[in-house]
């Protein structure tokens, strides 16, 4: 497994498990669905790296962390609260560039 591979699968399920975390600490549906589906988007990402269409995942992986790094980063900025928002800033961030090395 390459090391895109990996990240993108590891960071699909921690984007799950985040979207889980919020529903059950907050009762946030919002955080369910935004987390379920960024989630599952990042994990089809990763397959298409490992076997299927190679550039349709790695621009669904570009697309999805800079979503991701769009949403939370701002909110960590403000909040200076290191969960949820900061540990979803790095992973993001980390996935844009994870995501643009693969283009390169």
């Amino acid at each position: 497994m390459s090391l895109p591979v990996f990240y993108f699968v590891f960071f699909g399920v921690l984007t799950i498990v985040g979207g889980f975390i919020g529903f059950v600490k907050a009762n946030s549906r919002a955080s369910l669905i935004a987390g379920g589906i960024s989630g599952v988007l990042l994990l089809v990402a990763a397959y298409c790296l490992a076997s299927g269409p190679v550039m349709m995942g790695r621009i669904l992986a570009l697309v999805i962390s800079l979503a991701l790094a769009g949403r939370f980063v701002p909110a960590f900025l403000r909040t200076k609260a290191m969960m949820p928002g900061g540990m979803m800033s790095i992973l993001s961030i980390i996935g844009v560039i994870v995501a643009i090395l693969t283009l390169i």
